[in-house]
């Protein structure tokens, strides 16, 4: 895990500040790691929703590419 340190001062306040650390959590991926820390899944049961999420990106991808072809 990378350590996270944001300055606050007067040209950098405390709501970019914030917005910025909400933005570098997303990208190293802590609160998706804390997430599926927070609570114990079975091995089947994470199989299933990667099988189930990999369903979801090809249908997308298919859709998005149906859509670019009809131009």
């Amino acid at each position: 895990m990378a350590n996270i340190e944001i300055s606050i001062d007067d040209r950098f306040g405390a709501e970019r500040a914030l917005k910025k650390f909400k933005r570098l959590c997303d990208a190293y991926g802590i609160v998706k790691e804390y997430r599926a820390r927070s609570e114990f899944k079975k091995p089947s049961v994470k199989t299933k929703e990667k099988l189930e999420n990999a369903e979801k990106r090809r249908l997308k991808t298919i859709s998005k590419s149906r859509t670019r072809t009809k131009y």
